[in-house]
């Protein structure tokens, strides 16, 4: 069920009634009017700046924004050529660092009206004719600054709804979208306490990270309160927005597939639907297998359609990529979260559209305004495994990439994990061992040999040691401290990566 496309209608996000404060100029912002959610309210509109692309015969010029370690800049690089497109690259860097990145310009996305700010300005002497975001992290810089710039956008308010899910959730119930039952919690609220006024089995969620990071079921009490305890820990070493809070909602049964779409003046555009043949039922929820077309029936599919198109319509999605991740069971299917982006990792490399057109061409041209081609998938089935992390450690080495390779219907073996780098699973971790690729006839010829390659790979992974301080002896004086350290105490810290390295990596898993 591919080139389905389903109006979005006109469902209500949060109050139909009130203007959205954030879709307007952001450079215009009172400092002291802000929405609930952190969008600053404004006085007057700003002018539109004409593109680059308004000129006869130029090319048209896309600014894109993403984290530094994503893995989706290459691709669209590549196919900018391929569109005849100039392609400008935002990141989430301070300027301290942005030398390291030469070519680039760098914008803080942790304060999204200060980074459109810059945005805005810098289109004053470099007009734009699009701006695009490539992770999770940018949508909400790219939804204002584009706003402010009179640019065909989604309304800021509607891009942090799919950036925070307790904001989506809220939104969904508004617009009349089936929910499960959830809450929001303080994240230093009495864990016990909070046991006693949710139903089992639910979930924990952050509201902000993506990629199933920090996702844990709880059947139970008891395993509420080890489940919220190691959320909190998380939080508090990854800091940012909406590390405050913790969402908590009932557990959704049911298999669970991914939609690939493209949102043109609110209609959805469906252009690959897959399926996650391996169950999803916690108490982590690492996903592995993405294959399409989807073996559901057509009817089920069609359903899966209308309840995205419903969903984008109540949070206020209209424009650009979508991903979408939804549960189908007796009572039908449930959004469970939805992201104005692509798909993650490197997983988009198997869906080819028209004449050989990728993926991020066609989303590069829409952002542009350009003639698309036509969006019926093309070739056969394909599918891609996120090769999971076992258990967590230092990588050795790996072994059995040739043979994998050797399998048939493996297009690709990529291994993206360093060597002697420290590898952390679900639910603290933001990456994957690699990928593998395959296309074959059928969808089950697909997997199979997805499983058949995974098979053969073999990973060294060593227990880490932790590092302990060594401490030296007190002095005449009293002073001690750890070697190479002067100070004498140091806080211990979630495992795996913290704070922007975290988020910047976080690219890896969301999928």
């Amino acid at each position: 069920m591919t080139n389905t496309t389903h109006p979005a209608g006109a469902a209500a996000t949060f109050d139909p009634r009130a203007p959205d404060p954030c879709e307007t100029n952001p450079r215009e912002a009172d400092p002291d009017a802000l929405d609930p959610h952190g969008c600053a309210a404004v006085r007057d509109q700003e002018v539109p700046v004409p593109g680059r692309g308004d000129a006869a015969g130029s090319r048209k010029r896309v600014l894109m924004l993403a984290a530094p370690a994503t893995y989706r800049a290459g691709a669209f690089a590549n196919a900018a050529g391929a569109a005849e497109v100039e392609v400008l690259r935002g990141v989430d860097l301070p300027a301290a660092l942005a030398m390291q990145w030469p070519g680039a310009l760098s914008f803080d996305f942790s304060d999204p009206e200060a980074a459109a700010d810059a945005i805005v300005a810098f289109a004053r002497d470099t007009p734009l004719d699009a701006i695009l975001s490539l992770d999770d992290s940018a949508a909400l810089v790219a939804a204002l600054a584009s706003a402010g710039l009179g640019l065909r956008h989604n309304p800021p308010r509607a891009a942090l709804a799919a950036r925070d899910k307790g904001v989506m959730r809220e939104a969904l119930a508004a617009g009349g979208v089936p929910v499960p039952t959830f809450r929001r919690f303080s994240r230093d609220v009495d864990a016990a306490g909070a046991a006693m006024r949710v139903g089992y089995p639910c979930v924990v969620k952050p509201l902000r990270l993506s990629g199933s990071r920090g996702v844990i079921r709880a059947d139970d009490p008891d395993q509420f309160v080890a489940a919220f305890g190691r959320l909190r820990r998380m939080l508090e070493s990854e800091g940012g927005p909406g590390s405050d809070e913790i969402l908590v909602e009932d557990y959704l049964p049911g298999v669970e597939v991914a939609l690939e779409g493209l949102l043109t003046g609110g209609e959805l555009h469906v252009l690959a639907l897959f399926d996650k043949p391996d169950p999803l039922e916690g108490p982590f929820f690492e996903e592995t297998l993405y294959i399409t077309p989807s073996r559901l029936t057509p009817e089920v599919q069609e359903a899966i359609a209308e309840m995205t198109a419903r969903s984008l319509a109540a949070i206020g999605l209209r424009e650009g990529p979508i991903h979408a991740e939804l549960r189908v069971n007796e009572r039908g299917p449930w959004l469970l979260e939805v992201a104005a982006r692509s798909i993650g990792g490197l997983c988009s490399s198997v869906l080819q559209f028209g004449t050989d057109v990728c993926l991020e061409e066609l989303i590069l041209r829409h952002a542009a305004g350009m003639a698309l081609p036509e969006l019926a998938r093309s070739g056969r089935a394909a599918g891609v495994m996120m090769i999971p992390i076992p258990r967590g450690g230092v990588l050795r080495g790996y072994h059995g990439v040739d043979e994998a390779r050797a399998v048939p219907g493996v297009e690709g073996v990529e291994i993206t994990a360093r060597a002697h780098y420290p590898l952390v699973p679900l639910p603290e971790g933001a990456s994957y061992l690699g990928f593998i690729f395959a296309r074959a006839e059928t969808p089950a010829e697909a997997e199979a040999a997805l499983r058949a390659a995974h098979a053969c790979l073999r990973f060294d992974i060593a227990p880490e040691i932790p590092l302990i301080p060594l401490v030296m002896p007190v002095g005449p004086h009293g002073a001690h401290g750890a070697l190479g350290d002067h100070t004498a105490h140091s806080e211990p810290r979630a495992p795996g990566l913290v704070g922007r390295d975290a988020r910047a990596s976080e690219q890896e898993r969301d999928a």
